[in-house]
């Protein structure tokens, strides 16, 4: 039993399929998938209307997010109380379904909320995934190395999860997440593909999120393809930025050659969908940006990798040892700037910005916003409230 109250879920009837439908007609969303930045108060809980108004923002009135993920790294899930992450589902599944009310009224497609639940035990993941299913998430997202008493993967998913399923007489769409940066193990960072073979024959497995390399892609969607078919197990770029080379036509013999190989590191399936940490900030951007890479815009894909990739440098400080590092606390202090939220607090444990450093990235995050004001459309230029 939960020891917390949890906020009332809206009863609606959606379009997309869900947790009400059996998983042979569940269809992998495509698109932009944003993980939500948990806002946090000096004592390390959940603010729970800037968390919504976070969300309201991601999801852009439709022209945002086509899928908001919960509680995932960019979320801080593994510095939070595991009541705050239960916490934290049931506010983004109530206010997603609040804010899809308002887009099917302007007849536009509805986002989908996939929860994150991995905990640092297999107890606290298995009571995340019954939490999630009572909030009726549309789909869920497990880092199976990232549970540090799981030592038998396949099992797990096989007996623990496919029980818990059994017992409340319905599921959800399951997504593995491969991040080697929050491996359990560091020797383990990476499913084996006889793992994903074995998995994706499970009827609940959907696909996979990969922050990792396209010869890591590739293994992935190869060892699925065994037991799903195509289209079935989808495969969602983690590191954001690579979707420029994945999607990438070129021209000429060499050019040629490049995208060949691309295709064969891939096994001739291309990834369904993007992740992106930054979209918190920048979420029509990052979604015409998608749109621009599917379409193979060239033209739309340069101007938005310079403008991406700047952002990115702006959050890399000489004295930040590893790259990227001080991404979270940059996203929040932007959205902060653009008067989305009050409180920019990371959590304990992650890095955050010095005085100094807001100010430098202050300056850089302006900047990146008037290259994309002078080069962009209105139409794809995020909207605040």
């Amino acid at each position: 039993m939960k020891s917390f109250k949890q906020p009332r879920i809206i009863d609606t009837t959606d379009a997309q399929p869900s947790a009400h439908t059996p998983p042979w007609h569940y269809v992998p969303r495509r698109g932009l998938s944003i993980p939500s930045v948990t806002i946090l108060d000096s004592d390390g809980k959940v603010i729970e209307d800037e968390q919504r108004r976070v969300l309201r923002h991601i999801a852009q009135n439709g022209e945002g997010a086509d899928i908001i993920f919960g509680v995932g790294t960019t979320g801080e899930w593994n510095r939070l109380a595991n009541r705050e992450r239960q916490r934290l589902i049931c506010i983004h599944s109530d206010e997603i379904k609040r804010i899809n009310v308002e887009i099917r009224d302007q007849g536009r497609r509805p986002i989908e909320f996939w929860a994150g639940v991995t905990a640092t035990t297999r107890a606290e993941t298995l009571a995340n995934l019954e939490c999630a299913l009572d909030a009726r998430a549309d789909a869920t997202v497990i880092a199976p190395l990232s549970i540090g008493d799981v030592s038998d993967i396949i099992k797990f998913f096989q007996s623990d999860v496919s029980n818990l399923f059994d017992r409340a007489g319905r599921f959800l769409p399951v997504f593995l997440y491969d991040n080697a940066d929050i491996a359990f193990d560091p020797r383990a960072t990476h499913l084996h593909t006889r793992d994903v073979k074995r998995l994706s024959r499970l009827p609940f497995i959907f696909g996979v999120k990969v922050s990792a390399s396209r010869r890591v892609l590739g293994n992935y969607t190869k060892g699925a393809g065994h037991f799903k078919d195509k289209g079935e197990f989808a495969i969602y770029v983690g590191n954001a930025m690579l979707m420029f080379q994945v999607f990438r036509m070129e021209d000429g013999l060499i050019g040629r050659v490049r995208e060949y190989w691309n295709r064969y590191l891939l096994h001739n399936e291309l990834p369904v969908g993007v992740v992106s940490g930054p979209g918190n900030c920048l979420p029509r951007e990052w979604q015409r940006a998608w749109r621009a890479c599917f379409a193979a815009d060239e033209r739309l894909m340069a101007i938005y990798q310079v403008a991406f990739t700047e952002f990115d440098l702006a959050c890399l400080f000489s004295d930040t040892p590893k790259a990227a590092t001080k991404m979270i606390a940059c996203l929040k202090h932007a959205l902060k700037i653009d008067g989305v939220i009050e409180s920019d607090r990371v959590a304990t444990g992650t890095p955050e910005l010095t005085d100094e450093q807001k100010k430098r990235f202050a300056l850089q995050y302006e900047r990146i916003k008037a290259s994309l004001r002078r080069d962009t459309a209105d139409a794809w230029l995020t909207q605040y409230k």
